[in-house]
């Protein structure tokens, strides 16, 4: 019996391996004894198995498989039920051993029988929690199934179907109120309005009507019209946000142990990325949440003014940079779920595997990765493109920008789009902020109110300095989970 545990299982069952063995000595005890009918059996011991095997090879049942995820997408550390709907479209046979195949992350694989006690219809239906404590996308299934033939000699086990991606997000974090937009207020909310002296940009003109006040007359529009036009200023209701996302592989790449293992793509490969890169897609988020729920109309863009998740695989929608409402902000969600770090090809670091982002197209173009697995920095960060974005919507709301690694150069190129927005907060996220104090010195006189921090601090503790004085505390405050408020 022990000999017989030790065959591979995939090809006969104990039955099968057993009358093979029978055959082989059935065969042997022909050969010495010259029996004839010893030969006949030993060849009928040794085909049956064999043609057992062809059989369960060539003529395969199939089923249809339908799965659910509720809720999908789903947050880290939150539970996700999957329904599994199992039908048979084939000609009928006897019970099967299935099995859904699952990433290790996710502990042991799920098995169970078909059909099922409760089976209605000729469809079984299953059950069964997931959870994931990092985001990104994983591939759930496909359902195994395991058949034998008639006789309980042979064993095939084959996927019968393709299986489908889980997307978890990024859970939000609740960020205590700060003063977010100078004379907007802290609620978000923009009183509607005539300003008493708009800019040029700000002013729309038509004719003169009876009864408007003929101070709202347009001179310039009037000479150039050659009849009377009156100013009709269309005041803003709704305010706006815009969020720079970082997300280049130089600014958050750090040294051995940097690495983010277990994080997943679409694809079954790992996300390139770091502790401080995660730190930076849960302050994302949680800024984006908070702003949602304040009615504001968000915009993220990375450090090259392209939309932030032009190349995240789990982006619904990934030239999309502005957002609105419960779906926006439900779309930045997914779109968070599987960004990573961008501008290198596939590294590799003290073995720990880096899957840099190879969707490096668009304006940038791809880079190459140089020297000791050093990508190429690429094109400078902050730049024209950049500034000619935020200056397509500035003075519309605060201005937030989330960093990684940033030089005094860089800095120094970002200052002045402080002046884009009603107010300008910059996070930097470094594994050793004391180093970056020239960097925060000179976004602050460019009208940044700038801080950095460790992976370590909680980002409801880094939002909040923006409204204290003092330095960041050096113990982690525990983050509180955002509940009903994120939709999910």
């Amino acid at each position: 019996m022990a000999l017989l545990d030790r065959l591979p299982r995939h090809l006969f069952t104990r039955r099968g391996w057993g009358m093979l063995a029978a055959g082989a000595f059935t065969l042997a005890a022909a050969q010495v004894m010259g029996r004839r009918d010893l030969l006949t059996l030993a060849v009928l011991l040794l085909v049956l198995p064999l043609v057992s095997l062809a059989g369960t090879r060539l003529v395969k049942p199939r089923f249809r498989v339908y799965r659910e995820f509720n809720p999908a997408p789903v947050e880290t550390s939150a539970p996700t039920t999957v329904s599994l709907a199992v039908a048979r479209t084939g000609p009928a046979s006897g019970p099967v051993t299935m099995e859904e195949r699952l990433p290790v992350r996710f502990g042991e694989t799920p098995a169970f029988r078909f059909p099922s006690r409760s089976a209605a219809g000729g469809t079984s239906r299953y059950e069964y929690q997931l959870r994931s404590s990092q985001r990104g996308q994983f591939r759930i299934g496909p359902v195994t199934a395991e058949f034998t033939d008639p006789f309980g000699l042979s064993l095939h086990r084959q996927a019968i179907d393709d299986g489908d991606v889980l997307t978890v997000t990024p859970a939000a974090v609740v960020l205590p109120m700060t003063g977010l937009a100078g004379a907007r207020g802290n609620d978000g909310v923009t009183a509607t309005r005539i300003r008493a002296n708009p800019s040029d940009d700000d002013v729309m003109t038509r004719e003169y009507r009876h009864g408007d006040p003929m101070r709202r007359v347009h001179w310039a529009a009037t000479a150039r019209h050659g009849a009377l036009m009156v100013r009709q200023e269309e005041s803003v209701t709704t305010p706006e946000a815009t969020i720079i996302l970082d997300h280049r592989y130089g600014a958050f790449s750090g040294g051995a142990g940097s690495a983010v293992p277990g994080l997943a793509g679409p694809d079954g490969h790992a996300l390139a990325s770091s502790k401080a890169f995660e730190w930076a897609v849960v302050a994302a988020m949680s800024i984006s949440a908070h702003l949602a729920e304040r009615n504001y109309g968000l915009r993220l863009l990375d450090a090259g003014g392209e939309p932030a998740f032009l190349h995240s695989p789990s982006a619904p929608d990934p030239a999309a940079e502005e957002f609105t409402g419960t779906a926006g902000l439900q779309s930045v969600a997914e779109s968070l779920a599987a960004i990573q770090l961008t501008g290198a090809h596939h590294v590799r670091r003290d073995g720990v595997l880096a899957d840099i982002a190879r969707r490096n197209g668009g304006r940038r173009g791809a880079q190459e990765v140089r020297g000791h697995g050093h990508p190429d920095p690429g094109p400078a960060p902050f730049d024209d493109h950049l500034m000619d974005k935020l200056s397509a919507h500035r003075m519309r709301g605060p201005l937030i920008a989330v960093l990684g690694r940033v030089s005094a150069e860089e800095a120094l190129a970002l200052a002045p789009a402080a002046a884009y927005g009603t107010n300008a907060f910059a996070l930097v996220a470094a594994e050793k902020p004391e180093e970056f104090q020239d960097v925060l010195e000179v976004l602050r006189q460019g009208g940044w109110r700038a801080a950095a921090v460790t992976p370590q601090v909680s980002v409801a503790a880094a939002w909040s300095q923006f409204d204290q004085d003092p330095a960041l505390p050096a113990a982690p405050a525990a983050d509180v989970r955002r509940g009903a408020g994120m939709p999910t």
